[in-house]
């Protein structure tokens, strides 16, 4: 391969975060030759030996490593280039530190590699003292040391050089007025290449006009090193979009386009298939201008990231939905209170299962119907009824489908690009925002609105209450359905969307009801994508609880579970579900059976009662597959309601003390709640409790606490996290308990 002359596109390594595994690297190598890309650039920024060690030397077990990476990417046809990023504090004029430099990258070359960069990117402008008597300015420095390196190597074909000013919104004053990009241009050696990112770090569009500008400036084509997909800038946003913003004719004024795409490797399939037609299309439209048959009217030759996706959709469906070894089974299983834990079983094992759990059905370890036997244990999910405490017992399910063609989609929409959203993330934004601006449509204080516009308003929330399904059985269909490997990288993602679904779709049904006074529904005001998230963090900012993101990040649990959940208003048919929880709970915690089997309500009138009765619109239902496992009860002016109790109630509720002024003034909201121990994803505790902060923030509360027993650390330890502080103890209660508080 002549380097000089072909134009390099490929893939860059260069993310801050975990490097990518040597199996990973082997199948990025497969993909690449796959698509027909042709250069791998190795630099991940957490590769210490890359950046913060760079003057150390490989091991002889690293050298092997990086050996068989170079073997490999020949055998597939790739050039591999190896990086080094010595800027943080390398000494420019110290002999030393040249000779160290290249110790390094003669220990690399003699491994094989023929291809090398030397990147200056993400460091300080400055210049010790001993280089500011040696150098007239960074930029000289920089050059000398990249120009004796090249020289030093043999001038190899391919020499990559990353300069600090690697965009144009880091140039000063401008790209074209630049010391620094003009000292480069003129003084590093014409066979090095350097690299750019466009306008910005992470560009948008890459223009013509652009690209010629630097492009005169650095008196060479430059290379780009495109962000577009990557995100190791935010950890909760995914770009699975496809290669967009870059138009094939750009290839004339490059010398080459390296994609520096997500951390999780698995997420990278759809940018990498894309890019590969991207360069597969230019390279066409270039050989179709030599045979004459060029124009801009040849669509044949045109790139489309439409189309360009549907074919990675459908490519990736596949590589999703890859069979498990043969004579494995994947199995959910539910053991001891643990919901939805998946392993992968050799059929043999399956009896073993069974004789533990003897309501798994026998014909699930002898093949048979697949679905027959998904039926029948789903059914047997299904047979507990209202009103009845729900088993400890085990429950096995064979695993669910692969994702569907949908599903893919709405996941691709949902984690599109940096400056663009899906049609499915588009669609939610835009009617959660015109949904909380036009609540007033449906409130109860307003009688005289229009029934139609009341029903335009029911109409639009059951399309937003339908996309929240929808994420979340996508959250269930990822666990369940992909890969192991996939589902390592894609699940804190989908997990994290699926959790502020679960609160968004809980705070427009509790706006369905009509309880809102609009007091502060609006949210955080703020420009498109100047905060971080994503479609997740826009979909926070947009309720009123939206700035607490201690309520919101949270790292995802350790074990995916595939159960569906839900959050809503609570009904009056719940109340028998409740009085059995909080029943079962009390019997827990006091390890002794039912004090009081003659009145199986007292428990549930103590705890749950008043406010069911005298505030419902404040209390939130959580629920499973199995039915109701946890519940919030809030009330938003504890002084009114301790009058209400007084006048409507014959004792006040278990938790409802005499509290102080002082305390009343900061924090006039309370709240109570209750959950299952047997919930893997304790997170959905936490999605129960915003849905009801939600509402209280939304009807003018300003702060809220909860009293509880001081030996209950589980639920102490939950809500310090949460950001509730402790407020009152112990004598100043009267009382063995403790207050905490938040404000909202």
């Amino acid at each position: 391969m002549d380097g000089r002359s072909e134009f390099l596109c490929g893939v860059v390594e260069g993310f801050y975060g975990r490097p990518w595994s040597m199996e990973q690297r082997k199948v990025l190598f497969q993909w690449m030759q796959r698509w027909e890309l042709n250069t791998y650039l190795y630099g991940p920024k957490d590769d210490l030996k890359h950046r913060l060690l760079w003057r150390e030397v490989y091991s002889p077990e690293e050298e092997g490593q990086l050996r068989t990476l170079i073997v490999e990417s020949e055998k597939r046809g790739l050039r591999f280039v190896y990086s080094l990023s010595p800027g943080q504090d390398i000494v420019f004029s110290s002999s030393c530190d040249l000779s160290l430099l290249k110790r390094k990258l003669r220990q690399v070359s003699k491994l094989g590699c023929q291809a090398f960069a030397i990147l200056f990117d993400d460091i300080d402008h400055s210049l010790c003292q001993a280089d500011s008597q040696a150098f007239s300015s960074f930029a000289h420095a920089q050059v000398s040391v990249a120009n004796e390196i090249y020289r030093f190597l043999g001038e190899p074909p391919v020499f990559l050089f990353c300069p600090t000013e690697y965009c144009g919104s880091l140039c000063s004053p401008s790209v074209s007025k630049s010391p620094y990009l003009m000292t480069v241009g003129e003084d590093l050696l014409p066979n090095i290449s350097i690299i750019w990112t466009g306008s910005k770090v992470i560009s948008r569009e890459l223009s013509v006009e652009g690209l010629s500008e630097v492009q005169s400036v650095l008196q060479r084509p430059p290379l780009v090193w495109d962000n577009l997909h990557a995100n190791d800038y935010d950890s909760r946003r995914l770009f699975l979009g496809p290669f967009k913003g870059r138009y094939p004719q750009l290839a004339t004024q490059l010398r080459g386009l390296l994609l520096n795409p997500n951390c999780e490797f698995e997420a990278n399939y759809i940018p990498l298939h894309t890019l590969g037609t991207w360069y597969r299309t230019g390279r066409e439209e270039k050989k179709g201008k030599k045979r004459g048959e060029g124009g801009e009217g040849n669509e044949e030759h045109q790139y489309c990231p439409e189309m360009a996706l549907s074919t990675a959709l459908h490519d990736w469906m596949e590589e999703l939905s890859q069979p498990l070894q043969p004579g494995c089974l994947c199995v959910c299983v539910r053991v001891c209170g643990c919901v939805g834990v998946w392993v992968v079983l050799k059929r043999s094992q399956l009896s073993l299962i069974s004789t533990v759990h003897p309501d798994v059905d026998s014909d699930l370890s002898e093949g048979g119907d697949r679905e027959e036997r998904e039926k029948k244990l789903h059914n047997n999910q299904f047979q507990q009824g209202p009103g009845q405490p729900r088993s400890p017992g085990g429950v096995l399910c064979v695993g669910k489908a692969p994702l569907s063609e949908s599903q893919i989609r709405l996941l691709v929409g949902l984690h599109y690009l940096p400056h663009e959203h899906g049609p499915s993330a588009q669609r939610l934004l835009q009617d959660l925002t015109w949904l909380k601006e036009h609540c007033h449509l449906v409130s109860a204080n307003d009688k005289k609105g229009p029934p139609q516009k009341a029903e335009e308003w029911r109409g639009r929330a059951a399309g937003f209450l339908g996309v929240c399904e929808e994420i979340a059985a996508l959250h269930s269909s990822v666990v369940s359905g992909v890969r192991k490997a996939v589902l390592y990288d894609l699940y804190p993602y989908v997990w994290d969307l699926r959790n502020t679904a679960l609160v968004a779709k809980a705070f427009i049904c509790w706006l369905g009801c009509g309880t809102t006074t609009g007091a502060e529904l609006l949210g955080v005001e703020s420009e498109p994508w100047v905060f971080k998230g994503g479609v997740s963090g826009e979909l926070q900012m947009l309720l009123p609880i939206g700035s607490n993101s201690e309520l919101f990040s949270h790292p995802p649990p350790l074990f995916p579970t595939s159960r569906l959940y839900n959050i809503r208003p609570y009904h009056n048919k719940d109340k028998a579900e409740l009085y059995c929880m909080v029943r079962q709970l009390q019997q827990g915690a006091q390890g002794s059976p039912d004090s009081s089997p003659a009145h199986p309500d007292l428990i549930g009138d103590r705890c749950l009662g008043p406010c069911l009765t005298l505030c419902p619109e404040y209390s939130m239902v959580l629920e499973d597959e199995l039915g109701v496992c946890g519940c919030v009860l809030g009330v938003v002016d504890v002084r009114s309601f301790a009058k209400r109790c007084q006048t409507c109630w014959i004792s006040p509720p278990e938790d409802q003390g005499e509290y102080p002024d002082s305390l009343l003034y900061h924090f006039p909201s309370q709240l109570r709640l209750d959950a299952l121990p047997d919930l893997v994803d304790i997170s959905v505790t936490r999605c129960l409790l915003t849905a009801l902060l939600t509402a209280l923030k939304a009807n003018g509360s300003h702060g809220v606490f909860c009293e509880m027993q001081p030996t209950d650390r589980m639920r102490l330890d939950f809500l310090t996290k949460l950001g509730f502080l402790e407020i009152i103890r112990g004598e100043a209660l009267h009382r063995a308990g403790v207050v905490l508080g938040r404000l909202l």
